[in-house]
């Protein structure tokens, strides 16, 4: 196997480790999780009919983003 090849492999491992310690660690933190109050932040779009219920999460999803991307920044140093 040629030694780039492995090198993808061997990323890509580490990635799906992380993914799947990241998906366990917020697991065990949703009871926490559920209290923030995100999605009810303003900016949040909700719009509610008697039979339709459409939300855009616009404000929760820029600060997430941020969060994010604050996160990978400091990884990658």
């Amino acid at each position: 196997m040629p030694a780039a090849v492995s090198l993808r492999l061997h990323a890509m491992q580490k990635t799906l480790i992380i993914i799947g310690a990241a998906i366990i660690v917020a697991g065990l933190l949703w009871p926490y999780l559920t209290r923030l109050p995100l999605g009810r932040l303003p900016g949040d779009i909700i719009i509610a009919k008697p039979h339709l219920k459409i939300y855009i999460p616009i404000t929760t999803m820029i600060l997430v983003s941020v969060v994010i991307s604050i996160i990978m920044w400091l990884l990658k140093k």
